[in-house]
């Protein structure tokens, strides 16, 4: 049976760069690639060696997006729960659903253009 991981995930965003920065800080990625994409549009590709976030805008992109519709998070592993949380607010946005179970820590927080994401630590 084949083994595998994900490799990167694609979402339409209002601002890859705003995004971009917020993930570099928040998981300490680094920007791996940008460029033009389809219909018009830009994406930038924030990540490390082995997974990224491919960030994607064209002119149409508006954000605003209905939770669960038709993703309902995505989840980021970080090393510093704490110092994580502090990165979301000082970028203006809210962390909400605090929870502790096994196997982590957790918060939640969705981005500018409402994308939920998950952030848990293990540690």
């Amino acid at each position: 049976m084949p083994k595998g991981q994900l490799e990167h995930a694609n979402l339409t965003v209002t601002n890859p760069q705003r995004s971009a920065e917020l993930f570099e800080k928040l998981c300490g990625w680094h920007e791996r690639w940008r460029g033009p994409a389809m219909n018009g549009g830009e994406t930038i590709h924030v990540g490390n060696e082995m997974t990224y976030l491919a960030l994607y805008t064209n002119p149409d992109a508006i954000g605003g997006y209905d939770k669960g519709v038709p993703l309902n998070h995505v989840g980021l592993l970080v090393d510093d729960l704490d110092a994580a949380e502090k990165i979301v607010i000082e970028a203006g946005l809210k962390p909400f659903a605090h929870a502790d179970y096994a196997p982590g820590r957790r918060f939640y927080f969705f981005d500018w253009d409402r994308i939920e994401f998950e952030v848990v630590s293990y540690l």
